[in-house]
């Protein structure tokens, strides 16, 4: 397992609060409670990935996903000034693009397990009444990968809103300086199909292992 796999994790920061599904309900009770319960499924699927196919992958995934992160808040947040001007329907389809594209990469990314373990570390208060969940990855090898979860309270629980690895730069920043330029180009139905062709692209690997 290498830092692509943590990247993976981030870009799990998958966005999914729409009509097309009804929500998993994520674990109640401290912010840590909700990050220990998606990372136990991520360590669940890693260790029969070789098994199953990418799209199975992404089926074991998705409720894991869909319950820990705030995928609105986050959606608007990535798409920045443009979501003030995107119409209900197309926020609804960027929405779940991003969402699909995200677990996408991670049914990609999780295909075997080396005994790898996540180990929560410690909380603190983070900006703007938002609470920073550190774990560490542990390889087989002992060497830690650090992930600062920023989680927010909603009338519905914690939820994760940003990821951080190795106290490096935010994800959400990131995914909205790489979306910035198609943004500015073709729009949110540009970025619609980039995130569409890229998460067909993904999952057209629908063999196991």
């Amino acid at each position: 397992m290498n830092r692509q796999f943590v990247m993976g994790i981030i870009i799990a920061i998958s966005f999914y609060h729409v009509a097309v599904s009804s929500p998993i309900a994520a674990p109640e009770g401290a912010p840590e409670d909700v990050v220990s319960a998606f990372q136990e499924q991520l360590v669940n699927v890693m260790k029969i990935a070789d098994k199953l196919t990418v799209r199975e992958r992404f089926a074991q995934l998705s409720p894991a996903v869909d319950a820990a992160f705030d995928m609105p808040l986050m959606t608007q947040i990535a798409v920045g000034s443009h979501w003030s001007t995107t119409s209900d329907n197309d926020r609804n389809n960027v929405i779940k693009a991003f969402r699909d594209m995200s677990i996408s990469t991670l049914a990609t990314l999780f295909d075997g397990y080396s005994g790898e373990i996540f180990e929560h570390q410690m909380n603190e208060p983070g900006p703007s009444k938002t609470i920073i969940v550190r774990t560490d990855l542990i390889k087989t090898n002992k060497s830690r990968i650090q992930i600062a979860y920023v989680m927010r309270q909603f009338n519905e629980g914690w939820r994760i809103i940003d990821v951080v690895v190795d106290g490096g730069i935010s994800e959400l920043k990131v995914r909205r300086s790489e979306y910035r330029m198609i943004l500015k180009t073709k729009g949110i139905a540009g970025l619609i199909g980039l995130l569409n062709n890229k998460s067909k692209q993904l999952m057209s690997d629908s063999v196991a292992g």
